[in-house]
């Protein structure tokens, strides 16, 4: 849901950037935050108590696997 819900965002800002109409798209964003939160609202209810990260924790997270040190082959 997150990714279709920056891909709604990224479309959004493009129309805003060539000035176009965004109702559309701020409409279904809007929509998406709401049924997100729902979700969230939910889970809580069910139990649901550990830490949800905020996108800047995502962000900064860093989620890439470790790099293997390079070998240096000599000839």
């Amino acid at each position: 849901m997150r990714a279709e819900m920056v891909r709604v965002a990224d479309a959004m800002h493009d129309q805003i950037r060539h000035d176009l109409d965004s109702t559309e798209s701020a409409l279904q964003l809007m929509a998406m935050r709401k049924e997100l939160a729902a979700l969230v609202a939910e889970w809580k209810a069910a139990g649901g108590s550990e830490h949800l990260p905020t996108i800047q924790e995502r962000l900064n997270a860093n989620n890439r696997p470790a790099q293997k040190p390079k070998t240096v082959t000599h000839r």
